[in-house]
């Protein structure tokens, strides 16, 4: 059963032998190597190591070595916490390849988002397959999962992963998929990256940037959110660009309008 972890959840496994196979053959025929973080006691490390390509698990409790020794070799297992490693250069260690690494993690709810910015950020990765809060995949990807979810609009977290990255929902996950089942409930997100963005990926931070001064009020008009910022006459010009105005709002904008506005005031 492999472990599922949360700050206030405590420990949970995963029992549901249909959603670890989901998991492990995601991106398995397309992935030139492996990376997995949060291995917990190996139940997806075993299954991903049974596709025999270079594999590389990063684990936080130094517990969990005496079940991950018996499935990988020592030079496979990094104990650390994934959040503080220098990926890119573990990978240059480990000599993985420099394109199509298939990520997959069962991400601690608490720290959930922000391992997910730090790995939309590596060029190797190309695959990845998350498990993580519903909630968090909401603000990813709304249109995949609810109606409510779809009604609440764009985000920055939405704008900032799908730029990058197309998403697809794997699986849900139930509380009842876990012993002890957890007070909320998961889903499997199945991402592959976008062979021509509309930003490039070396434009990250101004973008990530973009996006907080955008969203930080996305239910107030967007012409007053962004004039302390910009030059009016610049947010005018770019909006009408779009055929919008200056009262419209963050949140009602689509991926492809988030991406022109901010080509447009960011030259």
């Amino acid at each position: 059963m492999q472990k599922r972890r949360g700050a206030r959840l405590g420990q949970h496994f995963l029992k549901d032998a249909n959603i670890i196979r989901t998991i492990c053959n995601d991106h398995a025929s397309r992935a030139s190597a492996i990376i997995e973080v949060g291995s917990g006691p190996g139940i997806l490390t075993s299954s991903l190591a049974n596709h025999h390509k270079p594999l590389v698990c990063i684990e936080k409790d130094d517990r969990m070595r005496e079940y991950l020794d018996n499935i990988l070799t020592p030079d496979q297992l990094v104990i650390a916490d994934a959040l503080f490693v220098d990926l890119p250069y573990l990978l240059q260690q480990k000599q993985f390849p420099s394109h199509d690494l298939w990520l997959v993690s069962n991400l601690p709810y608490n720290v959930s988002v922000p391992l997910l910015l730090k790995f939309i950020q590596i060029p190797s990765i190309t695959f990845m397959t998350l498990m993580i809060q519903q909630e968090v995949g909401e603000r990813i990807s709304p249109s995949l999962l609810s109606l409510k979810a779809q009604k609440n609009g764009m985000n920055s977290l939405h704008a900032l992963v799908g730029t990058w990255f197309e998403i697809k929902l794997a699986v849900k996950v139930p509380p009842g998929a876990f012993i002890p089942p957890p007070k909320v409930d998961s889903v499997v997100l199945s991402f592959s990256k976008r062979s021509h963005p509309a930003i490039p990926l070396n434009g990250y931070h101004p973008y990530e940037a973009f996006l907080r001064t955008m969203f930080q009020h996305r239910r107030k008009q967007l012409g007053g959110v962004l004039r302390s910022y910009y030059p009016i006459s610049a947010i005018h010009k770019a909006l009408a660009d779009l055929n919008l105005d200056l009262h419209v709002r963050a949140e009602t904008f689509n991926l492809e309008q988030v991406q022109l506005l901010y080509r447009h005031l960011i030259p």
